[in-house]
């Protein structure tokens, strides 16, 4: 076979969930698939994370914004390199294209309702770029793949899509996410201290990021520990208007912000906290529920849409709209030793369970599968 890939935004500095999830499948794929050809069109960028091999040839395909790649540039490339088949990885796709076509759709967020309070104008471009374009290629799709069983459900019932088309493939995670005896001690380019709060929130609104601030305030009234709280890629700006709102003046000085961090480094943050916080509202899959799980911390979580599927059943589940619930487990963590060593050893457990070898090699069966009919 001569399979397309696309995955436009992995050769940028500063991916997220999605861009990791394209390039850890080609980079299994590369490993495991001795027989096929992979061309993978990417847009030109300073991170060259995949190198061509004797299968797999990376198309730089140059277009600008990200509509007019994927809706021009994108299908001249198919056509020149004469792939047999597409497979679309970030939920869209192109309108026209003369290949059969895959969609990997990681959720359909686009189509609920939305929170006003989102003045992000990237998410609010991508928002109606995913609703004029999603239903209008979905039957075009000889297959749609999503990550979990709660997705994939959603997707059937409200796109009315019968469950032959679908697939559902659960995501991995990096094997570097592991306990680790940390000699390096990165996590000091964050903080001075081991046993800090973690929490990947930002402007999103299904992070969850205001609740789970009220909740960490309410914990500091009641911690006699008052543990500082480490958080990624959040805007201070949006941070002040959070604490404005509620009251919440306590926790400025506890609140750590470093901007981005490079996924190298996530493993040590995650190694060094003495508890994550994975509150969101709504998630597909949710792979850093996995990287916690892995690196032996013990992870707060919501029990809502794929969470609970993914953490297992004895997972720590709050509902993440109750910002006490999540303040009474960091506090049941924090004077329950027994409870916290059995949680840190249930996330270890369960994250054996998923691999990105698994899933490519599940991606793999699909491409033939798809190939062959």
């Amino acid at each position: 076979m001569r399979i397309g890939i696309e995955a436009q935004r992995i050769f940028r500095k500063n991916k997220h969930g999605m861009d990791y999830v394209v390039l850890q499948e080609i980079l299994q794929l590369q490993q495991i698939d001795n027989q096929n050809e992979y061309f993978v069109f990417v847009a030109p960028g300073p991170d060259r994370c995949v190198e061509d091999s004797s299968r797999v040839h990376v198309i730089e395909v140059k277009g600008g914004f990200y509509p007019t790649w994927e809706q021009v540039s994108l299908p001249r490339a198919v056509r020149h390199t004469g792939v047999e088949l597409l497979h679309c990885t970030s939920n869209t796709a192109p309108l026209r294209c003369n290949v059969p076509l895959i969609l990997t759709l990681h959720d359909i967020i686009f189509l609920e309702p939305r929170d006003k309070q989102n003045h992000s104008l990237y998410q609010n471009m991508g928002w109606l770029y995913r609703r004029l374009v999603v239903p209008r290629i979905l039957d075009k799709c000889q297959r749609i793949i999503t990550v979990s069983d709660f997705e994939m459900q959603n997707i059937m019932t409200k796109l009315n899509i019968p469950e032959r088309r679908m697939a559902m493939i659960y995501n991995g995670y990096n094997e570097w996410f592991t306990p680790l005896v940390d000699s390096r001690q990165v996590y000091k380019k964050y903080m001075a201290e081991k046993g800090f709060i973690f929490f990947l929130g930002n402007t999103d609104p299904k992070k969850n990021t205001e609740r789970t601030l009220v909740a960490y305030s309410r914990y500091l009234r009641q911690s006699e520990v008052k543990r500082p709280l480490l958080m990624a890629d959040l805007d201070r700006d949006y941070l002040n208007g959070i604490i404005s709102r509620n009251g919440i003046e306590n926790i400025r000085d506890f609140i750590f912000m470093p901007g981005y961090i490079p996924n190298a480094d996530l493993p040590y943050i995650y190694n060094a906290a003495f508890a994550f916080l994975y509150t969101s509202l709504r998630e597909s899959f949710g792979i850093p529920l996995l990287e916690g799980m892995a690196c032996g911390v013990p992870v707060i979580t919501s029990n809502t849409s794929s969470m609970p599927e993914i953490g297992g059943p004895d997972a720590i589940l709050v509902n993440p709209e109750q910002a006490d619930e999540i303040t009474a487990m960091l506090l049941k963590l924090e004077t329950d030793k027994e409870f916290y060593e059995e949680k840190r050893k249930v996330g270890l457990q369960r994250a054996k369970l998923f691999s990105w070898q698994n899933t490519a090699r599940q991606l793999l069966s699909l491409y033939e599968e798809v190939y062959n009919e």
